[in-house]
């Protein structure tokens, strides 16, 4: 099985089945708070970037629906400062990543694009929400897991290795603010390409 058959095993299309509870774009809302526990409890500050990765989709209702949120996004830009990029990775990943110093606003835009997006039908494409912070020189992601309706955390080293005991440690302070992933064998890994983040 290739890397990219286990995600879509993992955050995608295969988890549907095992899935404990059903996603829902307002779980989002849960780092609204999370982010002050971040700082306070574990000196973890937002980097000002959040990401929303999902499926392409060849259709004219798909394209519509991905205009919709563009065009939101860039009208947005002029009252937030919210800024978005529309980027697709080398696997064939679509991402929305955006950039604001304002937590909240970040927040905000990713419930929308997803939301946007399951209300067109489209929800079904939709892979995770990815939420990251950084502490003295170590980047750490909150990851929402749409197949799973949960959150998990995940904090890369380099090297495709991951910092596990940092990643337990905010489980053990945010469980219970977050709705965290129970089987750490869907904490899947979304690899940055070199230094990047995820989305590159």
């Amino acid at each position: 099985m290739g890397v990219f058959d286990t995600i879509r095993q993992v955050l995608g299309w295969g988890a549907e089945a095992d899935a404990t509870r059903d996603a829902d774009p307002e779980d989002l809302f849960g780092m609204s708070t999370a982010y002050v526990t971040m700082e306070a409890d574990l000196d973890f500050s937002s980097t000002g970037d959040a990401a929303l990765c999902f499926g392409d989709v060849d259709s004219t209702a798909f394209r519509e629906a991905r205009g919709e949120v563009e065009a939101v996004l860039e009208l947005g830009e002029e009252e937030t400062g919210t800024t978005a990029d529309f980027v697709e990775d080398t696997h064939g990943y679509q991402w929305v990543v955006l950039h604001d110093s304002d937590f909240e606003n970040l927040v905000t835009s990713v419930h929308f694009a997803a939301d946007t997006l399951i209300e067109s039908g489209f929800g079904s494409r939709l892979l995770a929400a990815l939420f990251a912070f950084e502490r003295d020189e170590t980047i750490a992601y909150w990851v929402y897991s749409f197949r799973r309706g949960a959150y998990y955390p995940f904090v890369p080293t380099g090297g495709r290795k991951r910092d596990q005991q940092t990643e337990f440690k905010l489980d053990s302070v945010l469980d219970g603010e977050l709705h965290v992933e129970d089987d750490t064998a869907y904490w899947y890994p979304m690899w940055p390409e070199g230094d990047e983040h995820p989305w590159g």
